[in-house]
């Protein structure tokens, strides 16, 4: 269902967020993110003035990972950025995401070890996504052989969201095995 006619309104900003995600001849993946945030008119900056349509953030994070989503490498690069010189230099910093699971309080992570002053901004918003990103890209190739042993564990994505909930409808009729009937009474 679309979103309702707006009101009359302009267009100021856009933030574009992308992920392209890649299975490598090695046997890992690599998750390719770019934040970009463009204007609509020119707008005065203190390092100078950016004209409308060009990027005032263009920010680029590339994390790859193994089958069990553990990030073994991680680089970014800040092509667009208002204040040059300055934040273009915080891209070391994000090697401090190697070692972490996408899987297992990534957030949580992420924020203790690039969350202000520790980090940029932008770059590490854009890290957010890569939890969901990774899954939506790889989870067929990494649970694969979760569907063939009855023996596996519960699947990741239950209880995760609103449809997926232990006690609702739609695990009730595609996970039935992990479906919590509600107690009466």
């Amino acid at each position: 269902m679309p979103l309702s006619p707006p009101a009359p309104r302009k267009p100021r900003h856009t933030r574009a967020i992308s992920v392209e995600a890649f299975a490598r001849d090695d046997g890992l993946w690599d998750l390719d993110a770019c934040i970009r945030d463009t204007k609509t008119h020119d707008i005065a900056l203190p390092s100078g003035a950016r004209p409308a349509g060009l990027p005032v953030h263009e920010l680029k994070l590339r994390v790859t990972i193994d089958r069990d989503m553990n990030i073994v490498d991680a680089e970014a690069a800040s092509d667009a950025v208002p204040y040059p010189g300055f934040c273009d230099t915080i891209a070391p910093a994000y090697k401090k995401l190697i070692g972490l699971s996408l899987l297992k309080h990534f957030r949580l992570h992420l924020k203790d070890r690039l969350s202000g002053v520790l980090g940029c901004t932008h770059l590490t918003e854009l890290a957010q996504v890569l939890p969901t990103a990774a899954i939506q890209a790889f989870a067929d190739d990494a649970m694969a052989n979760r569907t063939a042993d009855a023996s596996a564990g519960r699947p990741y994505e239950l209880d995760r969201c609103h449809a997926l909930r232990l006690d609702g409808p739609a695990v009730e009729t595609y996970y039935p095995r992990w479906s919590l009937k509600a107690v009466p009474g």
